[in-house]
């Protein structure tokens, strides 16, 4: 497949925590820890703060090991250089850190080994909709080191004041926006960001998106499907009647709007909580957590936005000990904890989860809300997904479409319908066979 027209990934909000972030430990011990050759040296690609501190750990655990930690840039960047070594046949790392929605696009291109040998024993650690994102039947391609499962972040300060419950279904969703615009026309129930593709991609998966499949060199599109039309159908009046506002994230502006209660919800992912803390420092206390919304007639269902992953590339020398690095990176209790703690991120592991320690911690931003519990109960109830081997391109595609929408040409269908059409036409120019 010809890769070189692909466009680099766009930053996505989680980023930005990784940014503004920042026990002892249970060593798993590995049998090369006894090594008396010399040592076996590996290469780590990461843009995560303070990850040398878990790599230390593994060290630690494994003498016979040593590990060179480089920050080769932030995402897009590093996907870049990434890229640029596949093309010259060398300068890759033995790991490296991949998000979620990337690993298809570097699978097309057979830059990552199989380390199912390894990692295959640690799969009931995880959810199922996580382990299907990294693996394709008994083979391993990755190991998940964070997620992004979606909840609701609420002002209960301007719920309260204008008598609103935080909604339990679209439907009420909707209701409520309207009442709450029409109480004060200064203040929306939310800011819709359509120009990230990740958060319109998360909300569609929560209501059983399934835009492309897969089968060898063969793709299934339907991005314009029926889900999608239900989505439009939920979003477009709201946009239309001025009662929710449309505007990029992660601006100023944005900032502003939730700290002041201009926007009194914020659809966003397990990150998100931490991430507010930062930029809502007015509004300490009079955030809540809630379930997101549910689509009627279906089960408790939620979506993802953001995460990551560590890979091991097929061109490692050490593909054994890179395996059991990444291995351990993503499995290890203490090594894992000390994620959420040092990192912010999000877990993966179900066993973290479930805990009671991690999932009560009371915040106090939150007015002494355990928020973890309902980010928690939302990891849980993550639907399978199948992701593009060009979401890159995708998520670029759906920010244009859904911008030029929003500038007045056409429907939200006809967005969809765009986004459609490109898709179908990259598909065929990278060489796949669309069914």
């Amino acid at each position: 497949m010809n890769q070189t027209n692909m466009i680099k990934t766009r930053s996505v909000g989680r980023r930005h925590v990784l940014q503004m972030g920042g026990a002892g430990f249970a060593a798993l011990a590995l049998p090369l820890a006894a090594r008396a050759q010399d040592p076996v040296k590996l290469t780590v690609w990461s843009w995560l703060p303070d990850l040398q501190l878990q790599i230390d750990m593994f060290t630690a655990a494994n003498p016979g090991i040593e590990v060179e930690l480089v920050n080769a840039g932030q995402g897009g960047p590093q996907y870049t250089a990434m890229r640029a070594a596949l093309q010259a046949g060398a300068g890759l790392p033995d790991v490296a850190q991949v998000e979620f929605q990337m690993l298809q696009s570097f699978r097309l291109v057979d830059a990552l080994a199989d380390i199912g040998a390894t990692a295959n024993s640690y799969k009931d650690e995880f959810a199922g909709s996580i382990w299907s994102q990294i693996s394709e039947g008994d083979a391993v391609y990755a190991m998940p080191q964070d997620s992004g499962p979606m909840a609701m972040l609420v002002r209960q300060d301007v719920f309260d004041e204008y008598g609103i419950t935080a909604p339990t279904t679209w439907d009420e969703f909707a209701t409520a926006a309207r009442a709450l615009h029409e109480a004060n026309p200064d203040v929306f129930l939310t800011n819709a960001t359509f120009s990230d593709g990740g958060w319109l991609n998360g909300l569609l998966w929560q209501a059983g998106w399934k835009p492309i499949s897969r089968n060898g060199d063969s793709l299934s599109i339907n991005i314009n499907d029926d889900v999608a039309r239900a989505f439009a159908a939920l979003w477009e009046p709201l946009i239309a009647d001025g009662v929710i506002e449309a505007k990029p994230g992660f601006t100023t502006e944005w900032y502003t709007g939730l700290d002041t209660g201009r926007y009194a919800t914020w659809l966003t992912a397990g990150w998100g909580p931490v991430f507010l803390t930062s930029v809502a420092q007015n509004s300490t206390g009079k955030w809540r957590a809630a379930d997101l919304p549910q689509w009627a007639g279906v089960p408790f269902t939620s979506g993802n936005w953001g995460g990551s992953t560590l890979a091991v590339m097929k061109t490692s020398a050490h593909p054994v000990e890179a395996a059991q690095l990444a291995v351990f990176l993503c499995t290890d209790p203490a090594a894992t904890e000390l994620y959420t703690t040092r990192q912010f991120l999000f877990p993966t592991r179900t066993a973290l989860l479930q805990s009671a320690a991690w999932a009560s911690q009371p915040f106090e931003f939150y007015g002494g809300q355990a928020v973890n519990e309902v980010f928690a109960k939302a990891a849980l109830a993550v639907p399978d997904f199948e992701w593009s081997p060009f979401q890159d391109y995708l998520y670029q595609v759906m920010s244009d479409e859904f911008g030029t929408w929003l500038n007045g040409t056409g429907t939200m269908m006809d967005a969809f319908d765009r986004v459609q059409a490109a898709v179908v036409q990259f598909a065929t120019d990278q060489g796949f066979t669309v069914v």
